[in-house]
């Protein structure tokens, strides 16, 4: 038995077929049926049933294979702990930035590296949860930055809260609205192109509750984005007006650009952002410097 033999196991059972398998691994399909086959005489027993067109694991193989993937992962962070210790202070980090934080996160998180650690390999993605859970779940990133509530918990995830951040509105500076000198009804502001990104279900319902039924994000909005960074744009030049957090919009109203909208009543809602990483996974060390900047960072 060896640990090709178990990865190959684990590719049929999850590919559920042999061919499929093999053009995954880049293997012929005798070359996989031989190396099945081997760890099958070397346990002695059948791991895999073929039922009609598609391959199935009999009971024995539900636990070769449970065990497998430990053992892989187990192997495989034995090699990146060696490596780990050869580089030292060094390394090589890969995260991944929801839509909110990729807009407060990915420009200064550069230049902070780049400036303060020049060392440090960084990779930085944007991207949904979905695609970002799946690329931290096949080890391509290290850890995401994202809104909790997107996020379902799992066994194999390690969720740590980060920060709360407020929700408003924002608009420009000079919109009508801003130039009213008192706070905003719902109606006013839905009078206006409403922006947003696309909202948890707990914003959609916090916003309801606060100001009715015509203010359900899903009729109320007439533009949307997940890249809340083009979405301020769009407010910026604009009467448009953005939902979303308030700290995304901090460049801009700096800037005297933007400012945010008081509302009647006012919109109480947070994100809830925190980093998610791998259960057991061994981090750079250079990760530190990423946890610490993300937490200077990601506040009101």
């Amino acid at each position: 038995m060896n640990l090709k033999q178990l990865e190959h196991l684990l590719a049929v059972a999850e590919a559920g077929s042999f061919s499929r398998a093999a053009e995954h691994l880049h293997l012929t399909q005798s070359a996989l049926s031989r190396s099945i086959r081997l760890l099958e005489e070397d346990l002695g027993a059948r791991l895999l049933d073929r039922m009609g067109k598609r391959t199935e694991l009999t009971p024995l193989g539900l636990t070769v294979a449970s065990r497998a993937r430990r053992i892989l992962f187990e192997s495989g962070e034995l090699r990146r702990s060696a490596e780990l210790l050869t580089q030292g202070d060094r390394g090589s980090i890969s995260i991944g930035l929801g839509s909110g934080p990729g807009v407060m996160l990915m420009t200064p998180l550069l230049a902070h590296v780049a400036q303060h650690y020049p060392q440090v390999r960084l990779d930085v993605m944007r991207g949904s949860p979905e695609a970002h859970l799946a690329l931290l779940r096949q080890r391509r990133l290290d850890a995401l930055v994202v809104d909790t509530r997107g996020i379902v918990p799992a066994a194999d995830l390690r969720i740590e809260p980060i920060s709360e951040m407020r929700a408003g509105f924002i608009c420009r500076r000079g919109h009508p609205l801003a130039q009213a000198g008192r706070p905003a009804r719902f109606a006013e502001v839905a009078a206006y192109p409403l922006a947003s990104t696309f909202l948890a279900a707990d914003t959609v319902r916090i916003v309801v509750e606060h100001f009715g039924i015509e203010a359900d994000p899903q009729t109320s909005m007439r533009l949307r984005c997940d890249e809340i960074g083009s979405v301020l744009e769009a407010v910026r030049v604009s009467d448009a007006v953005f939902l979303g957090i308030v700290g995304a919009a901090r460049v801009g109203i700096a800037a005297g650009e933007l400012t945010e909208l008081p509302t009647d009543p006012p919109l109480r809602s947070h994100a809830l952002f925190a980093m998610v990483t791998l259960t057991g996974r061994t981090e750079a060390p250079a990760m530190a410097l990423v946890r610490e900047f993300v937490a200077q960072r990601l506040r009101d």
